[in-house]
């Protein structure tokens, strides 16, 4: 008997998984290795939209509005949160500096190139959080990837296990209801904006009044 014939052999389609994986992790090193030698892993790394994980990227009034929200709303030495909105990290992070400490809750592993501040983050799992982080954020900023109710009330879980004081939350105004009773908050004049023009109309929610912050 041939000692081959006791390994078991993968079928095509979990080969090529399989290589797929090992291709995205090649390149994500790749990626890291790169940034580190040219000293770049504080830029702002645009990576494409992943419409399958419904990854629409804000335009750059919508970054600054933000970032302005953060520095007039949080302390020196505060805390933020921002839950699926990956490319408000850099430019938040670039403007305030050490002011404050910065947390990305991404389920896309290709924004862990800012780690430490990278927290791998499934909805579906939104008490799945590192030790120590429950009711410490200052601010907490959060953009659900799907508008669906299961998404936004899962979404609200993990925005009432780390907020302490102030929370910020964009998306469809189809979903206004849901994110009123779930999460007490008024709906803002301001109105985020993609750089893709998107079918849905989108709104800002907040828990204090973010438009008087951003006159």
């Amino acid at each position: 008997m041939d000692e081959d014939d006791d390994i078991p052999s993968l079928s095509a389609e979990t080969f090529a998984a399989l290589q797929e994986f090992y291709a995205e992790q090649d390149k994500r090193q790749e990626i890291l290795n790169k940034l580190e030698a040219d000293k770049k892993l504080n830029e702002n790394i645009i990576f494409e939209e992943n419409w399958q994980l419904s990854q629409f990227w804000y335009n750059e009034a919508t970054i600054q509005a933000l970032v302005q929200v953060i520095e007039k709303s949080v302390p020196n030495g505060g805390k933020v949160a921002l839950i699926s909105c990956p490319t408000l990290f850099v430019p938040a992070k670039r403007h305030m500096g050490n002011r404050i400490s910065l947390s990305l809750l991404e389920y896309d592993r290709r924004f862990e190139i800012h780690a430490p501040d990278y927290i791998f983050y499934d909805y579906n799992i939104p008490d799945k959080l590192p030790q120590g982080l429950e009711h410490t954020y200052d601010l907490v900023i959060a953009d659900p990837p799907f508008l669906a109710e299961e998404c936004i009330q899962k979404t609200s879980e993990t925005i009432k296990l780390l907020s302490k004081d102030k929370i910020v939350v964009c998306t469809g105004t189809v979903m206004r209801e849901n994110i009123e009773k779930l999460l007490n908050l008024k709906i803002c004049e301001f109105e985020p904006q993609h750089r893709n023009n998107l079918a849905n109309e989108f709104s800002c929610y907040a828990n204090f009044d973010l438009d008087a912050v951003l006159r």
